[in-house]
């Protein structure tokens, strides 16, 4: 199994970034693909951003050119920046791992992005 838990979240102005954290624990060794993803309220949950074992990235395009996923394999943590955030930015945050272990798929508790000026 595979343990996730997100930091980083928080409340920006308009124009402000966000550098969001995710610590993974567990059968690290089985995952392929780590992602981010992020949930408003009244929406479907959307992927934001991936990155593979290989480094391959893959991003949304209405985050594309602002997000940037990253990958600190020493220390087991995958982070999102996010510059430029707007008011549309604000949701929860949610990391997320796939891999081949039971279950196949990982989610952490989420960490709120508040956009407010």
């Amino acid at each position: 199994q595979v343990q996730l838990v997100e930091s980083g979240g928080g409340l920006v102005q308009p124009g402000g970034s966000l550098r969001l954290s995710c610590a993974a624990s567990g059968t690290l060794f089985s995952v392929h693909t780590m992602g981010w993803y992020r949930q408003a309220p009244g929406k479907q949950r959307e992927l934001l951003a991936h990155i593979t074992n290989s480094g391959t990235t893959n991003y949304a395009d209405s985050v594309k050119g602002r997000f940037t996923i990253s990958r600190d394999n020493a220390k087991n943590i995958v982070y999102l920046q996010m510059n430029s955030l707007k008011p549309e930015d604000m949701a929860v945050y949610y990391c997320n791992a796939r891999g081949d272990y039971p279950g196949g798929v990982s989610w952490g508790q989420g960490t709120q992005v508040t956009v407010s000026s």
